[in-house]
């Protein structure tokens, strides 16, 4: 499997990542990025690209992918909707349209988030700016799923690079597991969204849409402690 990945840096990206170089499905990793990561491995690549709202120039890089996992996002707070839509819509439909051109039957993964709004209609603006980014990307490509995770617990040392959220991980983590058992529609880790991805690339899934409930239904590896 050629797996093309955004957001390689960040919580979510970085645990995904890490399942990807270490899943014997996976041959080549393309990691999309706006500056080299320092990271080294077999089976990776960066993509430095200037431009995120313009990948045209992308297209040769693109072509033959068999996955492309989308895990670049940021906070909406403190921004206006026309910042956060440009951040989270503009900068998604700018990767899928050019990846509909030259790998029209790949399976594009995007991550959204537990309570976005399909309808488009709700009052919170960035459930409204994810919503309208998984419909047009489910509407675009045959393959493209959307995965809505709730609380995110990071494990193998994955740190998140907002302050706010650094803070706010310390403060859970210790009861992560408590409320993976008591909350399990709520809560999942870095590990079961990166499992999720391969196998829904590998095998498809009967929704287009995976709420948290169905991402915690593929596990965590047993026993794996590792880094």
């Amino acid at each position: 499997m050629k797996v093309i990945l955004f957001g390689a840096t960040g919580m979510v990206g970085q645990g995904v990542l890490r399942e990807c170089l270490r899943d014997p499905r996976v041959a080549s990793v393309l990691a999309v990025v706006r500056a080299p990561t320092g990271r080294s491995d077999p089976k990776l690549r960066e993509l430095v690209w200037p431009d995120f709202l313009d990948f045209s120039g992308a297209a040769d890089e693109f072509a033959g992918a068999d996955a492309c996992f989308f895990c670049l996002g940021v906070s909406s707070v403190r921004m206006s909707e026309a910042d956060y839509t440009r951040v989270t819509h503009d900068v998604t439909m700018a990767a899928a349209r050019v990846l509909a051109e030259v790998s029209p039957e790949l399976t594009f993964v995007y991550v959204s988030g537990q309570g976005t709004d399909g309808t488009e209609q709700s009052r919170t603006m960035w459930a409204r700016v994810k919503g309208r980014t998984e419909n047009e990307l489910i509407a675009l490509l045959p393959n493209a799923y959307a995965f809505r995770p709730g609380f995110i617990q990071p494990l193998h040392g994955i740190r998140s690079k907002t302050g706010l959220y650094r803070v706010l991980y310390a403060l859970i983590g210790p009861l992560a597991p408590v409320l993976r058992r008591a909350f399990p529609r709520a809560v999942t880790t870095t590990e079961q969204i990166g499992l999720a991805m391969l196998d829904v690339a590998e095998r498809g899934y009967p929704r287009r849409v995976l709420e948290n409930r169905d991402l915690t239904t593929f596990g965590d590896r047993p026993g794996d402690t590792r880094g």
